[in-house]
Order: structure tokens, then sequence, then C-alpha cells
């Protein structure tokens, strides 16, 4: 065919010569099963009848929010020159927006408007492009097919300027025409459209079944057949009411037709959840959306279903979230109330126990020191508690130091006392008569021992008779740890592999959160050990934890050193008079001197008598507190910072303060209520600091 047409071409001249081959083209493209065989020879004959140079098809597309893409079709060139053999230039829609003649030939182009003219009479990107390709004179019409801007036909004449007739105009519009008609051919719509819906089909993520008038399965996707695990080849035919729809919802109906007519009615033309059942018979909750539609006088019902399993378990697992977040939230307030009352309780308590301290020590007769010693005992009890709930809600991150197991058992008993006298529950404690040394943080492995007493005072709150709990603290050889037991009813068999869960719980509402044994899990994997339950004889529950051990520890502050003789004076910088006072008194006890301060002013003003050899200053007092006098101090005085002590009786604020500091760098803390043993521990760490100091 492309002889022919060149034969043509070359037999002609003038313009019959330009009709004939006008003709010779028009007739090779309708002709043509596919006009991209033809479209060479086409652009070759039209190029010669036009007596041009260059011929080319280009073909635009628009793509989403980046414009239009421009690529070549075809192309054709006078081989006699060689110097324009190089492909035309593409543009694209970034050029288009930066050159303001090329986008009103953007606009017109696709208006159907002739572009033609010689390339001196343009501007900007084009005349440097066109002046390059060696172009003098151009011409290009649009191409339409389907209805919609194609792309464009143009020719160049890389000689001469000329002047286009327009009989060459209309010549290249009839070849553009033609060009589109043949596009529209060999892509039909109806075609492209077919194509188009079954690669949606094929490629849906959500499952598509199409059922007849008799409730058959005509059509079924890839996505069905994973989601059902029912191949197409064997479910095809098959009645929907029979494979799909869960055996509740059959009763009543005879098969799919009868269904889809009376329940399924309402489901048409809307979305919907329900459920729908798989080859394994696994029902599953699905969001359905049922469309009918009449394809050859059948009736059919198309049914596009989205599985909805891995979106309830994101929203269950979500709702735990929230809750878990809520929980938080209010472990996070109760730090805060805690927080506030340990700081306003551990003032008055301080005094206390300074004051019944220095009454048994200078007490004359027998029963005033004795009188004196329980005041202390039950004012130290009473800080310790505090300390110990305050430690359960605190944010700080485990701190690993040397903690001895049964104080910490010790101090989860007091915690917890009240609650067991209160309901008539024994408490048993067989604790190990040497020191069970572990490495961790003494307030939450107190809050796991915690959890583990108050579970078993609810366990056994409607149990009849002798109600016991044994506490038992024991060493098995590199290990350490404790065990509580109740003898309750026990855990049932079926939840016990749950009962370390989050938010899995047994209780009543308001009386369990779920979150006790979880966090303690959490707490003794993160010291390294291991925490299970184990059900007791004859009845009941048995929860034990076990650490790895370490070696014998010097625990006891009270085993420190006398008070260095270089410790002589000392100030005490606190607003709370009695406070201060009662520090002052234990001091003198000691052989050093205080002088107290109720507010702070100047560093100078703490040093009007020389620098003193240790100095103690309240976490929480007006205008400047305790952390704001120790970085005045490291900025000026930093000698003094290895002889300063941070006072307080809120540890959750000491301890982020301190523990944002470099480690160098943090001082010494002294809590609320404080003994002499206390104050003795502090005193020798000081004397330590200055002693490696020098």
């Amino acid at each position: 065919m492309t002889d022919k047409l060149t034969a043509a071409t070359d037999a002609e001249h003038g313009a019959s010569g330009l009709t004939v081959a006008c003709a010779a083209i028009v007739r090779s493209l309708r002709k043509a099963a596919n006009w991209q065989t033809e479209i060479d020879g086409a652009l070759g004959a039209l190029g010669r009848a036009l007596t041009c140079h260059r011929a080319i098809l280009f073909r635009m597309r628009d793509l989403p929010e980046a414009g239009f893409a421009q690529s070549i079709a075809a192309y054709w060139s006078e081989p006699t020159i060689p110097e324009i053999q190089r492909a035309p230039t593409l543009i694209v829609q970034s050029m288009v927006d930066n050159d303001p003649l090329l986008e009103k030939l953007a606009g017109d182009v696709r208006q159907g408007k002739i572009f033609a003219g010689h390339t001196r009479d343009l501007i900007g990107f084009l005349r440097e492009d066109f002046e390059t390709q060696r172009i003098r004179s151009f011409l290009s019409v649009a191409v339409f097919a389907h209805g919609h801007f194609w792309g464009t036909l143009a020719v160049n004449d890389c000689v001469t300027e000329r002047e286009w007739s327009d009989d060459e105009k209309a010549t290249l519009e009839l070849i553009a025409m033609s060009i589109g008609e043949a596009v529209e051919r060999s892509e039909s719509e109806a075609h492209v459209s077919e194509v188009i819906r079954t690669a949606m089909l094929q490629a849906s993520l959500d499952a598509v079944v199409v059922i007849d008038e008799a409730g058959s399965i005509v059509e079924y996707n890839p996505a069905a057949e994973r989601m059902f695990g029912w191949p197409k080849e064997d479910i095809l035919g098959k009645d929907i009411l029979y494979t799909l729809i869960p055996p509740y919802y059959r009763t009543g109906h005879a098969n799919g037709a009868e269904y889809m007519e009376r329940r399924g009615r309402p489901m048409l033309g809307r979305r919907i959840e329900t459920t729908s059942m798989n080859a394994e018979g696994e029902v599953f909750p699905i969001e359905l959306t049922a469309t009918e539609v009449e394809v050859a006088d059948r009736r059919l019902i198309l049914g596009s279903i989205r599985d909805l399993r891995e979106r309830r378990q994101a929203e269950d697992e979500i709702n735990r979230q929230r809750e878990k977040l809520h929980q938080n939230e209010k472990m996070a307030a109760m730090g805060s109330l805690l927080a506030g009352v340990s700081h306003e309780l551990n003032n008055p308590l301080a005094v206390v126990v300074a004051q019944s301290t220095l009454l048994h020590e200078f007490a004359v007769d027998p029963s005033t020191k004795t009188r004196a010693e329980k005041v202390r005992a039950a004012a130290e009890r009473c800080g310790r508690i505090v300390k110990s709930f305050l430690g359960m809600v605190r944010l700080h991150p485990i701190t690993q130091t040397e903690t001895d197991l049964n104080s910490v058992v010790r101090s989860a008993l007091e915690v917890t006392a009240y609650g067991a006298r209160s309901t008539g529950i024994n408490v048993d404690a067989e604790l190990a008569t040497s020191q069970l040394v572990v490495m961790g943080d003494a307030d939450h492995l107190t809050q796991v021992a915690a959890n583990f007493l108050v579970n078993s005072q609810h366990a056994l709150a409607g149990v009849g008779g002798v109600r016991r709990i044994k506490v038992r603290t024991f060493r098995d050889g590199a290990k350490c740890g404790f065990s509580v037991e109740d003898n309750g009813v026990g855990i049932p068999e079926s939840i016990r592999g749950r009962i370390f869960e989050s938010y899995f719980t047994t209780k009543p509402a308001g009386v369990g959160t779920g979150i006790g044994l979880s966090i303690s899990k959490s707490i003794v994997e993160r010291h390294g050990g291991k925490i299970w339950f184990e059900p007791a004889e004859p009845s009941g529950a048995r929860f034990l934890v076990e650490l790895p051990a370490v070696g014998a520890s010097q625990m006891d502050a009270g085993g420190a050193t006398a008070t260095s003789n270089e410790l002589r004076n000392a100030v005490i910088l606190d607003d709370e008079p009695d406070v201060a006072a009662s520090l002052a008194d234990i001091l003198e006890l000691m052989g050093v001197k205080a002088r107290i301060e109720t507010a702070f002013t100047t560093l100078d003003g703490l040093s009007v008598q020389g620098d003193p050899d240790i100095l103690f200053c309240d976490l929480r007092m007006p205008g400047a507190g305790g952390m704001d006098v120790y970085r005045q101090i490291l900025e000026k005085r930093p000698h003094l910072a290895r002889r300063f002590v941070i006072v307080t009786g809120d540890m959750i604020g000491a301890r982020a303060e301190v523990d944002a500091m470099a480690p160098h760098l943090r001082p010494q803390i002294l809590e609320k209520p404080f003994s002499t043993l206390d104050v003795r521990g502090v005193l020798a760490a000081i004397s330590d600091q200055v002693m490696l100091a020098r």
C-alpha cells in the first residue's frame, strides 16, 4: 500500500497532484485495520505532496494534576537534508505555564484552530526551538477522536519561507480528520469501555458478585475468590442463598431469587453493613452495595462487597487504645493529686518525725522515751505509705538500683493493710531472714506486690469462713522473688491464659479496670524477671514474681560513717519554719550548727558568714525554689554545688527536674519526712563528694 501511495504522489504535481495525494492517503487510512501500520507512509506522502521537509503526528494525553503529556505517534523527514534528522522537541505542561505564546496556542489548538506562519514572526521558546531545528515555515492542525482532542498533525518547510495556501490547509485538515476516524475505528468506544470494565472488575480490591433472576451466580471476580475462598469455576451457576448467605438468613426462602425479592429488596441502591459466609462456613461482617441492572431483557443484581473484619479489628484496637489513654490520664491526674497531697502532708510529718526523734534523745524517763518512739514510728509509717502511693503513679522510667525485696513487700503490706483489716482478712507474712537484693525500682516493684494483695482482697470479698492471704519472699539459687496467695475460689481454667491481658477483668464494674496485672507483667519483664500464676491447694490463686539476685548490699544509710569533722556549719533555706527548725535540731545533734533562712534573696545573703559547709534548700518555695537556687550556684559558685541538698516532699517534681540534668551535676536529695538516719546518710554523701573533689 505504501509503494502505491508513493507512486501516485510522484505522478502528479501542482493542485491536481495535491488532490490525488490527499485522496490516496485518505483511502489508505480508511482501508487499514490498524492505522498505525499506514501512518508512516501517509506522513511521507503528505510531506512530498506539500513539498515540505518534515511531517509529524503528535499524541496528546491529559494527566491528572500534571497537565498534558506529549508523545510522537509518527515522524517523517526529508532524507536528503541531514541537518533536520533530529526528532522534534516535545513540549510539556511546565513549558506552557511559563510561555505566554505556548499557553495561547494550547488553548487555540484544542478549539480546532490552525497554527501556521513563519519562524521569524514567533517569540519566546518556539522561536528559539524552531530556529535550532532549521524550521522556516510551519502548519499545524488538531486531530480529534471520540469527540475529544487527540493530538496534532504538523508539517514544516525547512528551506524557504512560504505562505500556506487554502488548498494546503484544507488538505492537512482532511487528513487529520481521516486519522481521527481511523483511531475511532481501531479503538471503538464500546471496545474501550469493555476493556475498562473488565480491567476494573479484575483489579477491584472489593469482591464483585453478580447474580441473575434465579439467584444463580453469573460473575465472580478474583477479589471475591480471595474473600470467600470459593474458586470461580466452582461457584459459577450455584445459588447465592446456599453459598454466601449465612444459614440464619435462609429461613423462609426457597432460593436466592426469592431471598432478593423479599429480604434483599431493601438492600438495593444502598450501602449497608451485614454479614456473609465463606467456603469454610465462617460468618464475617461485610459492607454491601447492591445494584439492579437490566441487560438484554435479563435482570441482574450486582453486589460490591467489602470485608469489614480488618476495619472492625482496627476499631476495636482504637477503642482499646482510647480506653488505655483514658486510664493513663486518670493515673497521671492521680499522680498530680498525690504529688500535691504528699508535699502538703510531708511537711508536718517531717516535723513530727524530727521532734519525736529529739524527744526520744533527750527524754530522761523511760515512759516518755517509749511514747516518743511510738510517735516517731507511726509518723515514719505515714511517710512510707505516702511515698508508696506516690511511687505507684510516678511517671519516671525504671531506675536500676539495689533493692531489698523484703522492704518492697513490707511497703506493699503497709499500703494495703487497712483494706485487709477492715474486711476481716488474715494476712500471714513469711519473709526471708536475710536481704533479697535485686537491681530494680523499689516503687514499681512495690506496685506489683500491692496489685497482688489488692487482687487477693477482692477475690476473698464474697468468700465465707476463714479468709487468708499468704505472702512469702524467697531465694532460689541465683533468683529472688515473692509470692501472694489467697484461699478464694481461684481463677477458672478457661480464662487463665488471658489474665495478664490489658483491660481483661472478671471483677464487677467499678471494682477493677483490668490493667493491674498487665502493668505488673510489664514492670517485671522490664526488670528481667518472670511473673506467673498457679492454682493454690485446695483452692485459691497464687501469683509469683522471680527476679535476678545480686550480691550482698550495703543498703542501710545508718551504716554510713560518722559525719566528717569538716562539716561544721549549715544553711537551711525553707519557707516552713517548723520543718527548718526540726532539721536544724537534728543537725545540731550531729555537731553541725545550722542557720535558717525563710526566703532566698541572693547568694551573698546565704554566705554572709562565709560559704556554708552544707546547704539545705526546699524544692518548692515562693519566688525562687530549690532548683532555681541550685542553677545560680552552678553558674556563679560551682564549688558549692557538691555541698547542696534539695529537701522535698514532692518526689515526682524533684525527680523529673533532677533527672533532666547531667548525672555529674545532680544534687543530693533529702525526702520528707526525714529521720536521723536519712540526715546522717546525706551528710555522709556530701562528705564523700567533698573528699573526692580534692
